[in-house]
């Protein structure tokens, strides 16, 4: 059997319910050769478990912390055990098909770029509705001429069956973390992910430092994935997703964009970033949907506005203080299995 040209870094991304299903299809639908590194952080007992035989049983690197760990403070932590060419990070709610990662090695191989992306889908029925397909990445100015991020997705949300243009293999700005390919030759020149990245846009501030440093970013479409978040939130899971999504890390975050690409933090990203981070931490908010089917989209919406949204948002700043929460420790890390 040739020597595997990747390590996949499986690693949490907002919830640990979803871990052993999306290793498993991992597992089955991944037949090219491949080195496995499996990221713990903090995850509850069950799912700690559970990881810990199957490392066992299929002989990959397993690394622990008991601590909730940044993405990019798990991603790192998966980079010290790589030693391929490629790597390739999986997040811990995504469903790969048949194929996945040979076409994203292939197209790495054949095109020379640092990160190549898969066609992204959302939601079940699996391969259906399209996360996104690449789409805009860069520094710009907005309407009152203030330096800002701009990230636009390509084709988000739609259902592939109704796009016209044909999905090909093609240069982008953008990809996201649910599953990329980077090549090691990245890291080398740009160093480890920035871990002052404790929330949202960590994938943009990628594309930016690799097209910055000459290199190209791809889509490879014949490479597909599904990112499927739970239907419902366990406890543990609810307590993770709120910190991944608090207003702590996302400002922290927003501060260290604003200074790292001299944008301004009146610009419209701050706005649109905080807008949607807060958005997306109230699908933890399980009655709310009910509320939704009860009163109806327009009333539930402008209680979401005006009350559910700005309590939420106060509840969530008392819990996770910026003070506190707003620099992660560095972990300590237990290795629980190595593999040979």
């Amino acid at each position: 059997m040739p020597s595997p040209l990747a390590t996949i870094a499986f690693v949490p991304r907002e919830v640990f319910s979803t871990t052993q299903r999306s290793l498993e299809r991992l597992l089955a639908v991944t037949t090219e050769p491949y080195e496995l590194v499996v990221i713990d952080g903090g995850s509850p007992p069950e799912v700690a478990a559970y990881l810990a035989t199957q490392s066992r049983q299929h002989g990959f690197t397993l690394l622990r912390t008991d601590q909730i760990l940044t993405p990019n403070q798990a991603r790192n932590l998966a980079l010290t055990q790589v030693r391929t060419k490629y790597v390739v990070f999986v997040d811990n709610d995504v469903l790969p098909t048949a194929g996945w990662l040979e076409a994203l090695v292939t197209c790495a191989e054949e095109t020379g770029a640092w990160v190549v992306g898969p066609k992204y889908f959302e939601h079940e029925p699996e391969g259906v509705k399209l996360h996104m397909y690449g789409g805009e990445c860069r520094i710009d100015f907005d309407k009152r001429g203030r330096r800002t991020y701009v990230e636009r997705h390509h084709l988000a949300h739609k259902l592939e069956a109704e796009v016209a243009e044909s999905l090909e293999r093609r240069e982008t700005e953008l990809i996201e973390f649910h599953t990329v390919l980077v090549a090691m030759d990245a890291f080398r020149t740009l160093g480890p992910l920035d871990e002052k990245f404790l929330s949202n846009a960590e994938h943009g501030d990628l594309c930016l430092a690799v097209r910055a440093a000459g290199h190209t970013v791809y889509l490879e479409p014949t490479s597909e994935i599904t990112y499927v978040p739970p239907r419902e939130l366990t406890a543990a899971d609810r307590a993770y997703f709120n910190l991944r999504w608090s207003q702590a890390w996302q400002q922290a975050t927003l501060d260290r964009m604003n200074e790292k690409y001299g944008l301004d933090p009146r610009a419209v990203h701050n706005r649109i970033s905080r807008s949607w981070v807060s958005g997306h931490r109230r699908y933890a908010l399980d009655w709310m949907w009910k509320l939704k089917r009860k009163v109806g989209a327009g009333p539930a919406r402008k209680l979401e506005k005006w009350v559910i949204g700005p309590i939420e948002n106060r509840v969530n700043q008392w819990r996770y203080p910026r003070a506190k929460y707003g620099s992660p420790q560095a972990p300590t890390v237990r290795v629980v299995n190595q593999a040979a």
